[in-house]
């Protein structure tokens, strides 16, 4: 675990300020999970996406079906799913419904299984 954190540690770029010296920057990122019902989840995360990135990418529908979005910064994650749903302006869908479809597909694929030939 050390030694992860030392890689990142020094794989960071120091940033010089005139009259301060050397000090960190500051490391945000976004983590956006994506839930694709059976076939698994993913997280998407990249450093250099910005918030704006991020908005736009959920306004587009590039990310669909999210579970979360957390922003990382420093040593803090906050939970920002409403914040970016508000600014992407994309309706919440009741998880009600997604069961729903869910299981009309599960019905669906155990009436095939059951079908004779």
């Amino acid at each position: 675990m050390v030694d992860l954190f030392l890689i990142f540690r020094n794989s960071v770029p120091w940033i010089w300020q005139a009259g301060q010296g050397r000090s960190e920057p500051r490391m945000q990122y976004f983590v956006v999970m994506i839930d694709y019902g059976r076939r698994g989840r993913e997280a998407i995360v990249d450093p250099e996406v910005t918030r704006r990135e991020v908005v736009s990418r959920v306004a587009s529908g590039e990310y669909r079906n999210i579970s979360f979005i957390h922003e990382i910064a420093d040593a803090t994650v906050e939970d920002i799913t409403a914040d970016i749903l508000a600014e992407a302006a994309v309706p919440e869908i009741a998880a009600t419904d997604a069961d729903l479809q869910a299981s009309r597909f599960d019905h669906f694929r155990d009436l095939r299984k059951h079908e004779t030939a």
